[in-house]
């Protein structure tokens, strides 16, 4: 089975919305609570679209989606904070000026647990390193994470349960840690001089793991004996 992470693009959010995936129309982060509520269904996906193009336009690459054979079953979305004003809302806004938000991850209920989720949190590290400038990124978590049997799992003013915070949990296990602690949502940190140094340091132990099992030099062969004249003489 292939599986690859790619950037984020406009055509992905089509494919996603076709499969009727929420996220593709979710408006939760890109608009505050007032415009969001002015945004007809009807018209939620041509606004997700064009928040994305508007970001890839002014600041580049926003998010990354997995492909398993050649199909998208997740994404991972991340932008300075200036373009999530639905970020304002939490109470442990605002994220560090050094950072970068990561709003969403989410992968199709069909492949949880094998990974993916990581593999788009290392897509994006590597990008934001790559791009340079960047000292961290954060997210906003929950302790709680919103279930359909359990609509008063996540219960913080002015932000429903809508399923559009990352689990803590999820974050820990990928390298972040809590910057801001408060109950139901913390704010968390990963710091991408360590990702970039756990980064250094698997090449390198991935480079003498491979000079390990290489051949060595093969020794030099004695010289024949070659007959000249009756006698002999090494060549």
């Amino acid at each position: 089975m292939s599986r690859k992470v790619v950037s984020l693009t406009v055509d992905h959010l089509a494919e996603l919305e076709e499969s009727g995936d929420r996220c593709a129309s979710c408006l939760f982060w890109q608009l505050d609570p007032v415009r969001r509520d002015r945004v007809p269904e009807e018209r939620a996906a041509a606004e997700k679209e064009a928040w994305v193009s508007e970001v890839l336009r002014d600041w580049g690459s926003c998010g990354r989606v997995v492909l398993v054979e050649g199909r998208p079953v997740g994404w991972a979305i991340y932008a300075p904070e200036a373009y999530v004003p639905g970020a304002a809302g939490f109470p442990t806004a605002p994220v560090s000026p050094d950072a970068v938000l990561l709003t969403t991850v989410h992968v199709d209920a069909a492949y949880a647990g094998g990974g993916l989720g990581r593999m788009l949190i290392q897509g994006m590290a590597r990008d934001l390193v790559e791009r340079g400038g960047i000292g961290a990124v954060e997210a906003f978590a929950t302790d709680r994470p919103d279930r359909p049997d359990r609509p008063d799992r996540l219960r913080v003013p002015g932000l429903p349960g809508c399923g559009c915070v990352v689990p803590a949990g999820f974050l820990g296990s990928v390298g972040f840690k809590t910057q801001r602690a408060h109950p139901l949502t913390p704010r968390m940190r990963m710091n991408l001089r360590a990702a970039l140094s756990w980064r250094d340091e698997v090449e390198a132990a991935i480079g003498k793991l491979v000079g390990a099992v290489r051949p060595g030099p093969r020794p030099a062969r004695p010289p024949t004996p070659t007959r000249v004249g009756g006698t002999s003489r090494a060549s």
